[in-house]
């Protein structure tokens, strides 16, 4: 069974990779330090709402992650560590809402129920927001990187859905002719193909 998706981290985010067999990953919160190699991955998390998608969508697409470090400095009004584990205990509600978080904006939209009990079975969390040590936090890595086998499972790859921008109605003329072909409409700040439809 392999235990780590292709390509993983599967969506991009503030962080650098480390050992992806290592038991451990490592979120600074609103703190950046060095990273330490002997982490899986190693970054930091500022939204209670974005950055927790992307943290549960890289670390169940990777089945040797089985403890989360959380610590650095809390990132204000989004409290993203508390936020993290209010989900990891709580879930979410039938509106997407994080059980329990006091941040700001505490709404998963883009990653399923399904991805959340993945999320919350495969890893610990081990909270030590405020912790700022550096020998320390790597004193944990090196504690917790071997301790257990990988998950039992295969690994899930889930992403961040974008958001979808609408494109304008074909214009009805051009502010600027780029050639025969092409036309720049500057409001809308878009090349249209002076023959296309536009939908």
């Amino acid at each position: 069974m392999e235990s780590i998706a292709p390509e993983w981290p599967v969506v991009k985010g503030d962080y650098v990779v480390g050992t992806p067999e290592s038991g451990i990953a490592v979120v600074t919160l609103a703190s950046t330090f060095e990273s330490y190699p002997d982490a899986a991955i190693w970054g930091t998390c500022k939204t209670e709402n974005l950055g927790a998608e992307k943290i549960i969508a890289n670390i169940i697409s990777n089945s040797n992650i089985r403890y989360i470090l959380i610590c650095g400095g809390e990132s204000r009004g989004h409290l993203a560590g508390q936020t993290l584990l209010a989900l990891h205990k709580n879930g979410i509600d039938e509106h997407g809402r994080i059980i329990g978080s006091d941040g700001a904006i505490p709404f998963i939209e883009n990653i399923s129920k399904d991805a959340i009990e993945r999320f919350q079975s495969q890893v610990k969390l081990i909270a030590h927001i405020g912790l700022t040590d550096l020998d320390k936090i790597q004193q944990i890595v090196d504690e917790y990187k071997d301790k257990d086998a990988a998950y039992d499972e295969e690994p899930v790859v889930v992403g961040t859905t974008k958001k979808k921008h609408a494109v304008p109605g074909k214009p009805i003329s051009g502010d600027l002719m780029v050639s025969d072909e092409f036309m720049v409409d500057v409001t809308a700040g878009i090349i249209y193909s002076a023959e296309a439809e536009v939908l």
